[in-house]
């Protein structure tokens, strides 16, 4: 079976499949680095979006990835953030923009793969900072970023964007009536947050729009997996930094831990700008990112079929109605 399916029951590529196409790809970028894989390629996660394997070598693992047609950009993000933010992100050794192929060398356990029952969230802390300082180096080049193909989502676009996906029937029809009527009243709401966002003064820059613990590895300060980014407000990065925090240690809305995080990540912006401006920002940040990570599983289920959007699909509507909840902070 060809590792570029990805169906349920995808096997390994094995060592003799010399009609591979991907295979026969990183033959000839490990014969670069005097290596050849030890076998073939073993599939490590197979999603719907992307498939991930291990490429075993004489000096250790490396990791294959293909992105669908949703998220094809990554490679060459991937590539550019490599040479533009060197050591803090994972760099990889070859990418193949056009199939959406790139091999990646083995970055270490990652944050969560810390002793215990996860990293503390002194950590996570330090890990926001980091990130925080990360997405401020990157602001200049966000029009580059957008021209390797990232999604563009700056506040300006996202009223349009929700009127959209509420248009969507395979939108709406994943929605209770009164919840639906309820956030087409909230649109003129989404749009002032949205002019908000944008006399905040904050640049747009690359949002991760999945930076939680296994995103990033056990250092801190190197960060992977661009699949789900946009440039975008950068404060949206704390909708899923601050859920999946909340969801693994426990943590009600509006907990004390929670907004140390979020002040954590808020300090390296701190320097030029009021505090409370940016509390307030962080805010209204969090709200707007719901709409972008809809439509970051509305193109993670791009070409997908009727089973995977079986399973995945909830995730499209589920996230706008997440405006009608409680924010975390």
């Amino acid at each position: 079976m060809r590792f570029t399916r990805v169906p349920p029951t995808m096997t390994a590529v094995p060592a003799d499949s010399s009609d591979d196409p991907a295979l026969a790809w990183i033959r000839r970028v490990l014969a670069d680095y005097g290596l050849e894989p030890d076998g073939g390629i073993e599939p490590v996660r197979v999603r719907p979006w992307s498939t991930v394997g291990r490429v075993s070598t004489a000096r250790g693992s490396l990791w294959f990835k293909e992105n669908g047609p949703g998220s094809r950009y990554e490679p060459a993000v991937m590539r550019a953030l490599g040479d533009w933010v060197p050591g803090r992100v994972l760099t990889p050794l070859a990418v193949d923009t056009t199939r959406g192929w790139s091999l990646c060398p083995d970055g270490g356990p990652t944050l969560r793969d810390e002793p215990g029952s996860g990293a503390p969230l002194k950590r996570w802390e330090e890990m926001l900072g980091h990130h925080a300082e990360l997405q401020r180096d990157l602001a200049d080049r966000s029009a580059e970023m957008i021209a390797l193909g990232l999604p563009d989502q700056p506040p300006e676009l996202m009223p349009a964007a929700l009127a959209a996906l509420l248009d969507d029937p395979l939108v709406w029809a994943g929605i209770q009536p009164d919840r639906y009527q309820a956030l087409r009243r909230l649109e003129p709401a989404f749009e002032l947050w949205c002019t908000q966002l944008c006399e905040s003064g904050v640049p747009v820059s690359i949002q991760h729009d999945d930076l939680h613990d296994d995103n990033v590895f056990a250092d801190g300060n190197r960060f992977f997996d661009w699949g789900d980014a946009s440039v975008s407000h950068p404060f949206g990065t704390l909708l899923v930094t601050l859920r999946s925090a909340a969801h693994i240690f426990g943590l009600p809305a509006g907990d004390p831990a929670l907004t140390r995080l979020r002040d954590a990540y808020l300090e390296p912006w701190a320097a030029d700008r009021d505090r409370a401006g940016l509390v307030e920002t962080a805010t209204i940040a969090v709200r707007v990112a719901k709409v972008g990570r809809s439509l970051a599983w509305q193109r993670a289920l791009l070409g997908a079929g009727p089973a995977a959007r079986g399973e995945y699909g909830n995730a499209v509507p589920g996230w706008i109605e997440e405006l009608l909840e409680p924010d975390p902070v």
